[in-house]
C-alpha cells in the first residue's frame, strides 16, 4: 500500500499530496469526507467527487454478450433482496420468542 504524508499548517490545514489527488481525481472544490476510527486513531477518507452518471456503462464490459440491467430488473432484485432480510428476521424474531419461551417454562418447573 503507498504511503503518503502532509503536514498541518498553523491554520491546522493540509495540502493532500499531488499523487493522491491524482489517483482520486480530485479538483478544486471538490468534497472529501473523513471517517475517524478512534480506537486505532485511522482516518479514512471518501472523495465524492464522481458524479452518479460518470459511472454509467462502467460495468458493461465485465460480462460479455449480457444486455444491460434495466431499471425494472434493478427494482426487483432490490425488492428480492428486501424480502429475504425481512424472512430471516422474521424467521429470528420467532426462534428468540420461542427460546424466551422455553427459557421462562424451565424456570416455573
Amino acid at each position: 500500500m503507498p504511503h503518503y504524508e502532509a503536514k498541518v499548517s498553523s491554520k491546522g490545514q493540509i495540502t493532500i499530496p499531488a499523487e493522491v489527488r491524482s489517483f482520486f481525481m480530485l479538483k478544486d472544490g471538490d468534497k472529501v469526507d473523513f471517517y475517524v476510527d478512534p480506537r486505532s486513531r485511522a482516518v479514512s477518507i471518501l472523495a465524492r467527487n464522481a458524479k452518479a452518471s460518470d459511472l454509467f456503462g462502467i460495468l458493461k464490459d465485465r460480462i460479455p454478450d449480457r444486455p444491460p440491467v434495466t431499471l425494472g430488473e434493478m427494482d426487483q432484485g432490490i425488492a428480492d433482496h428486501l424480502a429475504e432480510k425481512h424472512a430471516r428476521i422474521s424467521r429470528e424474531w420467532n426462534e428468540w420468542r420461542e427460546f424466551q419461551e422455553w427459557k421462562k417454562s424451565r424456570a416455573a418447573e
